[in-house]
């Protein structure tokens, strides 16, 4: 039941802050299926949320103009939480500053005047999405792809690979995801012929074509998938891997690990049992905590991380005496 109400608080909200939604976007970001989507919209329209639903290549749902929204939908520590999320959201940004105010205003009025004095509970909390790095090249870089993904423009641009390969690119780009902290593109990438998904601070010498494409049929939802799965050159790695931590490191190790991956020793050390799909990537977290971590197994990555420690010694002249 709690899920259904999420998703008629999300639906509700989505419509409000847009002119048209089509079934099929609800679907896909919500992740459900059409048939859930239309039960939903009736259930909405019970309600007293007066939907209209248009037909045609320009279709799709949207709410009457003149509806306004009844507090009574949501409690006080509901519109509390909604509005806190909302600001997080205008931190990173990504959605027009006007669109937003307008939505965050329908929210406080939701709020009866006798509950006017604990508005201010929301300012005890504050989420923000915004990056460390957020440079105006940055918002400029995202404000360009939300209008190449919005007008269907093919883009160009010169992208830099997790190995440090740099490749000019042609891409038709689908959709904006907010991803742990960072912005990444989904785009179907004509150089290799298959969806791929790019960094945006990786990005650079960004254009924006003067011709259309016909986007293709790949569903936000199914792009995410994608995401989801191994790339294919770890597809066959799978490293069993045992760390042992000081105690010095156990805020840091708390913060990064899931608790059942963690043993604690009596004497304060951690030992850390974790499996890793890139052997690269599991070298570079031990090379995160410095001296403060010992690979225990396998015997392998440990010698892996021992010559990587003697290589990056010999860049500043010291070289193994042993």
């Amino acid at each position: 039941m709690t899920m259904k109400l999420e998703r008629l608080m999300t639906i509700t909200i989505l419509l409000l802050n847009r002119k048209r939604v089509q079934a099929q976007e609800l679907a896909d970001q919500l992740e459900v299926s059409l048939r859930t989507i239309y039960r939903d919209l009736d259930s909405l329209g019970q309600a007293g949320i007066p939907i209209v639903s248009y037909t045609g290549m320009e279709g799709g749902y949207e709410i009457m103009d003149s509806f306004r929204l009844d507090r009574q939908l949501l409690s006080f520590d509901e519109l509390t939480a909604l509005s806190t999320a909302l600001r997080g959201l205008e931190s990173t940004k990504a959605y027009d500053r006007s669109n937003m105010d307008l939505l965050l205003s329908k929210v406080g009025a939701m709020v009866a005047q006798a509950e006017q004095g604990r508005a201010g509970e929301g300012d005890r909390i504050h989420i923000d999405f915004t990056p460390w790095k957020n440079s105006e090249e940055d918002q400029s870089r995202y404000n360009s792809l939300r209008q190449a993904v919005n007008d269907r423009k093919l883009i160009r641009f010169r992208y830099t690979s997790r190995t440090g390969d740099e490749q000019k690119r042609e891409v038709e780009p689908m959709a904006l995801v907010l991803k742990n902290y960072a912005w990444y593109l989904h785009g179907y990438c004509r150089l290799r012929g298959d969806y791929r998904i790019f960094k945006l601070t990786r990005i650079r010498e960004l254009g924006i074509q003067a011709g259309t494409f016909i986007r293709r049929a790949e569903s936000l939802a199914q792009l995410n998938d994608r995401w989801k799965k191994p790339e294919i050159h770890e597809a066959n790695e799978a490293i069993a891997v045992v760390l042992q931590f000081k105690a010095s490191a156990a805020v840091s190790v708390m913060d990064h690990f899931d608790e059942k991956d963690i043993e604690r020793l009596s004497d304060g050390q951690l030992i850390v049992r974790m499996t890793y799909s890139s052997e690269r990537w599991l070298i570079r977290t031990v090379f995160h905590y410095m001296t403060d971590v010992i690979v225990l197994e396998p015997a392998s990555i440990a010698a892996k991380v021992r010559q990587t420690a003697l290589d990056i010694a010999g860049q500043y002249g010291v070289s193994d005496t042993k």
